[in-house]
């Protein structure tokens, strides 16, 4: 079975026609598509964090909060606890979120 031989020139001859059909049609039916605006996120509240030294107990539990100058006095009621109670008791920092009025 023999092929058919296609000529060069014919095939472009058909392309540069269709370009050239393509092209007036884009002519005259020149529209510009709607484009979706992109939603903006909203940016992320910052909460701002305040540090405290916590007396904990064994259980996690906390029992009192001191200023975060106030260490001190912290590991000293932790020492009072333990000393007096059966479960030691510990000190550690806590940050927490403060509300601003």
């Amino acid at each position: 079975m023999a092929r058919k031989v296609v000529s060069r020139k014919d095939k472009r001859a058909e392309i540069e026609a269709a370009e050239a059909a393509e092209a007036a049609d884009t002519t005259k039916k020149k529209k510009k598509k709607a484009t979706k605006r992109k939603s903006r996120a909203k940016a992320a509240k910052e909460v701002r964090l305040k540090a405290f030294w916590g007396v904990f107990n064994q259980s996690l539990r906390r029992v009192a909060l001191y200023e975060f100058n106030q260490k001190k006095e912290a590991e000293k009621k932790a020492k009072e606890l333990s000393a007096s109670g059966k479960s030691p008791h510990f000190v550690q920092p806590v940050k927490e979120a403060i509300e601003e009025a």
